[in-house]
């Protein structure tokens, strides 16, 4: 069978799967819509203001819809947030002081936390550098979460649980919302004054709900992922209980700045539309996920998820287990980018990354995960990460490339 009859197949087969999907996407949208009545949003909210930012119409209702639709007590929504892991450092700065434990629930953190939390890298002002202790709870031999290690694992000085949403860079199950409101609870019953943070990055929209709508204290994000809908050219997001995100926007900006600070000069329109276009845009780059995961299966190659299993974010790990086949997929899907379909991906160091990775990456938006983008970390056993995918139809063309340049398992 060739990759076009294996295609075709898979997305017979998958038709149910699709419209289980439409139906949240739905659902989604409600909820987005829902918000921007309330706040009754309009034309006037797309003016932008320069300088310092002062008195930002469009972006204090901004802040004020996406809390609506985080179902978070207050958010900040800033440009001047320039990674997921820059919103991410905010947050933790913001709430640990000196002598506070952070603890992270499900293994290791991203790469580009380690520099963060000063696993990596020296003299940088990590938080380990700042007094604050760092413990892990391993995950389970099987990639799950510890559940009955978890369930004495706070101590006094435990201030934060650091629950990463995403695998990143792990052949572990991405967390569900079940999954997270659990970890939120057995944490509250041991000690109700840690907070529950979130690392949302790639799991905006997965769920009918989001991690504050359960129980967490604080969240972020980034806008070039999910809940920037593939418009919105740079920034990040912190969404939680109203003190602790104003503690984060100190971080951001400066005490006694915190909020109110930040111009969004011609950027509010874009924010709004990508917000509004975000449920939609996941909706189709989950489809893709299904796709890619379901053809990879059948091809031999361990697959995670597996090919039917519910999704928690926007990524379809596949162990290829080489480097020649991890640099060789990069490289179909980079000839099927809309932008840079020329270029040839090779591996590179990185900032923030330990190893080499290699990322095929044609988005309009440079970084953009929530666009077609496949990347992975020059290391055994060779696992590539695809992410996005603006519709289907072009992860299925991008696909067939792939299905051809590596083969059967």
């Amino acid at each position: 069978m060739n990759s076009i009859d294996q295609l075709r197949e898979a997305e017979q087969a998958l038709l149910e799967f699709f419209y289980v999907i439409d139906t949240q996407v739905k659902q989604n949208l409600q909820r987005v819509l829902n918000a921007f009545r309330h706040h009754r949003v309009g034309a006037h909210h797309f003016a932008g203001v320069s300088g310092y930012g002062h008195d930002d119409l469009g972006r204090e209702t901004l802040d004020q819809v996406f809390a609506e639709v985080m179902g978070a007590e207050a958010a900040i929504v800033r440009v001047q947030i320039v990674s997921g892991t820059h919103a991410i450092a905010c947050a933790l700065y913001g709430v640990l002081r000196p002598g506070d434990e952070m603890l992270a629930v499900v293994g290791s953190p991203y790469d580009t936390l380690e520099e963060v939390i000063g696993l990596r890298g020296q003299n940088q002002g990590s938080l380990i550098d700042f007094g604050i202790k760092y413990r892990q709870l391993e995950l389970t031999p099987e990639g799950k979460i510890d559940w009955a290690a978890l369930s004495t694992a706070i101590k006094d000085n435990t201030r934060l649980v650091l629950i990463q949403r995403s695998c990143g860079y792990s052949w572990r199950p991405s967390l569900s919302i079940a999954d997270i409101e659990k970890i939120v609870k057995i944490v509250k019953q041991q000690n109700p004054n840690t907070v529950c943070f979130v690392d949302n990055c790639y799991g905006e929209f997965i769920d009918t709900k989001e991690p504050t709508h359960v129980g967490a204290d604080l969240m972020a994000g980034s806008l070039i992922k999910n809940p920037g809908g593939t418009l919105v050219t740079a920034g990040g997001y912190i969404a939680g209980k109203a003190d602790l995100v104003e503690a984060a926007a100190c971080r951001l900006t400066a005490p006694g700045i915190g909020s109110e600070g930040g111009a969004t000069f011609d950027q509010n329109r874009l924010l709004f539309q990508g917000l509004f276009l975000a449920p939609q845009m996941v909706g189709e780059a989950m489809k893709g996920t299904y796709l890619t995961g379901y053809v990879f299966d059948k091809l031999g190659y361990p697959v995670n998820p597996a090919p039917l299993a519910p999704r928690g974010d926007v990524i379809q790990a596949i162990k290829l287990g080489s480097a020649e086949k991890l640099i060789a997929f990069c490289k179909a899907i980079q000839q099927y980018s809309p932008i840079g379909s020329y270029l040839d991906p090779v591996p590179d160091a990185m900032p923030g990354y330990e190893s080499k990775v290699v990322m095929a990456g044609g988005t309009f938006i440079e970084g953009s995960t929530l666009e077609l983008s496949a990347d992975g970390p020059l290391r055994e056993p060779y696992i590539v990460y695809c992410q996005g995918g603006t519709h289907w139809s072009h992860v299925s063309l991008a696909l067939q490339a792939a299905i051809e340049a590596v083969g059967e398992s």
